[in-house]
């Protein structure tokens, strides 16, 4: 049966319409995105196979060319159009940050820092600049590594922020495996930064660790 004979309830746009997009499953969103399915099957039942065959919609999401276009019913122009929509929800989200006090809304800053980080394939170490009101003067990323490792100088940061003209920053990097536990070396390459930068009045307010989940943030553990 085409999803057009369901019942208009049962729908996913029209689902999505009524009742807003948190309402609809993994599958019902991305039979959206699909638009139409497949001989003998509907975006929906599609939507499900692909999510089997992918092993979960953020598997999909991340999925690297070559795998996403073999699968049947995706191909180029999907691919195109997936990358589109994720650019622009990271877009959205760093809109956000400017002239806001990040301290006053640290929900809008660790959406944005995840949605930056999480589904790198390597691992990345970033700062948000802050000025004296905490306000967003920059996000960079200040070094890249390979799946489990990341070179950060502290001389180094410590010469961009001056640079900047930051009076504080944020710190933020990803776990590849996805655990978002801090380990050892993270919380000692954190006390150096730390340390470098207080030499110069500048303050190191969390440090951020992104993996599945919910960050892991220094700040709350009482770790700065």
């Amino acid at each position: 049966m085409a999803i057009t004979d369901w019942p208009e309830g049962e729908r996913p746009r029209e689902k999505l319409l009524a009742r807003g997009p948190e309402a609809l499953s993994d599958a019902e969103l991305l039979a959206i995105f699909l638009r139409t399915g497949i001989a003998g099957k509907t975006a929906v039942d599609l939507a499900r196979d692909l999510l089997v065959r992918f092993g979960g919609l953020r598997a999909l999401l991340r999925a690297q060319q070559a795998a996403f276009c073999e699968a049947k019913g995706l191909g180029q122009a999907k691919f195109a159009q997936l990358q589109a929509v994720l650019e622009m929800a990271r877009r959205n989200f760093a809109q956000e940050l400017p002239q806001r006090d990040v301290l006053s809304d640290p929900t809008a800053t660790r959406r944005y820092l995840s949605a930056r980080l999480r589904d790198l394939d390597h691992e990345a170490f970033a700062a948000i600049f802050l000025d004296n009101q905490h306000r967003v003067i920059a996000f960079e990323v200040l070094a890249r590594g390979t799946l489990d490792a990341a070179s950060v100088y502290p001389r180094e940061v410590v010469k961009r922020a001056l640079a900047i003209g930051a009076a504080a920053l944020i710190f933020a990097h990803n776990h590849p495996s996805g655990c978002a536990e801090p380990s050892a070396a993270d919380r000692a390459l954190t006390e150096r930064l730390k340390q470098a930068l207080a030499l110069v009045d500048i303050r190191v307010l969390d440090h951020l660790v992104i993996g599945e989940g919910a960050p892991a943030s220094f700040a709350e553990r009482g770790w700065l």
